[in-house]
């Protein structure tokens, strides 16, 4: 028989946790919802701190730096339990109901919104829907059972539709799929949804968002939920919107802002052609360039890996409280 293990969180809840089976695994399969994002090492999501107990690695801990690991962090979903353990985490509240499933959906349309990036608009049946929380992502099986993760790009909608932003990635599977071969009606399977982007219920002072690529796809399910309290009565914070890309022919798209009363909202360009009158450099110098104090922010950000990384350590840096730094990394998959 094998034995289980005792996980107590910081905020005194407990879970039971196999063998063999990361400590992120046993907390999901109890209804037990800790941060994360990829489950494979490499977006940093779930880091938390050891502070008793024994651990082995199942997973290499990629996005752990030495200095992380000397001091005793580690990632949830590359860790297994040998003994009872306490971590720093806690669990999110918000996610509580929210279940993980597979339903089948048709493709409802297509639009080349680039060369590079297709908008795709997922129909599910009315009597099997997912129920998720804006900034979630899903997995979508595709032919040959080819699984590929991607952020929603709405909030729920009453027709239950769900809008993906596609980057087109050179050799890529599920990329010859999307640009070549796919047409509406088509039928697959969606698996989600995942991951711990979204909204927390405590909005701070400043709400900043940051995005890169088509991590604009779950800042854009972000702000729609934004409009939604607004539009509800909520009083809304202090919300600034930062949107990077390479080049000017990589925006696909408006910034979705114009119905939030308030809000401040900048393209950024790292690599931009003579002539380009808007911000120049990354997302994260712009917000440094324009806020002197992040002691009252939260921070929301989206995209490359490097710019989740290289954000954060910037940010905190300059003073934004290290839980209120909230991330959903792309991972590059063929």
């Amino acid at each position: 028989m094998t034995q289980e293990h005792q996980i107590l969180l910081a905020n005194g809840r407990k879970f039971s946790a196999n063998a063999e089976t990361s400590i992120l695994d046993n907390a999901l399969r109890q209804g037990i919802a800790l941060e994360h994002s990829c489950k494979n090492g490499r977006c940093g999501v779930c880091k938390t701190q050891l502070l008793n107990g024994q651990t082995e690695v199942l997973q290499h801990e990629e996005s752990l730096q030495e200095a992380e690991k000397q001091a005793g962090f580690i990632l949830t979903c590359c860790r297994e339990a040998l003994a009872n353990v306490e971590i720093a985490a806690e669990d999110l509240p918000e996610l509580q109901g929210i279940q993980t499933k597979t339903i089948p959906a048709r493709i409802d349309s297509l639009e080349f919104l680039t060369p590079s990036v297709v908008q795709v608009v997922l129909r599910t049946p009315p009597n099997n829907t997912l129920q998720f929380l804006p900034g979630q992502y899903i997995s979508v099986i595709g032919p040959n059972g080819t699984r590929r993760a991607y952020s929603v790009a709405n909030a729920p909608r009453t027709d239950y539709k769900i809008v993906l932003h596609i980057k087109k990635v050179e050799q890529g599977v599920l990329s010859k799929y999307w640009f070549e071969q796919a047409k509406v009606n088509d039928l697959l399977r969606l698996e989600g949804p995942m991951g711990t982007f979204f909204l927390r219920d405590q909005l701070p002072q400043t709400l900043i968002l940051l995005a890169t690529g088509t991590g604009l796809a779950p800042i854009q399910a972000l702000l729609e939920k934004l409009q939604a309290l607004e539009q509800q009565g909520q009083t809304l914070p202090k919300i600034a919107v930062y949107w990077g890309n390479r080049h000017e022919q990589d925006i696909y798209s408006e910034l979705p802002v114009q119905h939030i009363s308030g809000i401040d909202a900048h393209l950024v360009l790292s690599r931009p052609k003579q002539g380009w009158a808007g911000r120049t450099g990354y997302v994260q110098q712009a917000v440094l360039e324009d806020f002197g104090n992040l002691q009252n922010a939260a921070v929301y950000a989206c995209g490359s890996g490097s710019m989740i990384a290289s954000a954060k350590a910037a940010l905190l840096e300059a003073g934004l409280p290290g839980n209120r730094f909230y991330s959903d990394a792309f991972v590059s998959t063929n």
